[in-house]
């Protein structure tokens, strides 16, 4: 069995933070610098896992407990990793993923307020794959919410959750510095773009 080759990046922030458009650019500048490059995103991806996306994010799930969504969560990842994760880390020279288990410790562990067992389940149930490098794009929840027309469950949440979401997340880089690098996403996609670029340059010696 060959040894893993890709580097693993994954993209973290609160709601509206422009994961989505960072990961684009992402991937256009490292296939640009000759490197083949794969994009995930959590939950989802999988079959199964898009059909637990759905419950997730479904405003009709309403009597979802904090317990069953970390179980969700917990599922969806397990199955990225064991179906598509193992294969394209031998296969492709970066991986990027749209989420992974920071979000899980923070909106389960802290914003739903579960604690330490997050952090042991996340532990367990991540199979022994870690990030290279988590980018954390950090933007006030406030504005982040405000570019969402329609927001799905977990973007419906009030915005003292979005707020401690932040927190989490922020407290999460100070507690993993050479992981976890903050980037402000504050401001046009254009400034974001370079503030990114530079953060994995850095990292991986291109």
């Amino acid at each position: 069995m060959k040894t893993k080759k890709a580097k693993f990046i994954t993209i973290e922030g609160t709601e509206g933070s422009g994961k989505s458009s960072v990961i684009n650019f992402l991937k256009n500048f490292l296939e640009a610098q000759g490197f083949s490059v794969i994009v995930f995103r959590e939950p989802g991806t999988t079959k199964i896992g898009e059909k637990i996306r759905h419950i997730l994010l479904d405003k009709e799930s309403s009597e979802l407990s904090a317990h069953t969504e970390l179980l969700l969560y917990l599922a969806a990842r397990a199955q990225l990793i064991e179906e598509k994760l193992k294969a394209a880390f031998k296969e492709f020279d970066f991986v990027i993923c749209d989420r992974f288990y920071d979000s899980t410790l923070v909106y389960q562990g802290i914003g739903l307020g579960l604690g330490k067992i997050v952090f042991d389940a996340v532990k367990k149930f991540s199979l022994g794959v870690n990030p290279d490098l988590t980018i954390l794009l950090d933007a006030d929840p406030r504005v982040g919410l405000n570019r969402i027309e329609k927001k799905d469950r977990i973007e419906s949440r009030p915005l003292v959750f979005h707020e401690k979401l932040r927190r989490g997340f922020l407290s999460l880089a100070k507690k993993y510095p050479k992981r976890v690098k903050v980037v402000d996403a504050g401001g046009s996609l254009a400034e974001i773009y370079p503030r990114v670029e530079k953060t994995v340059c850095r990292k991986f010696k291109i």
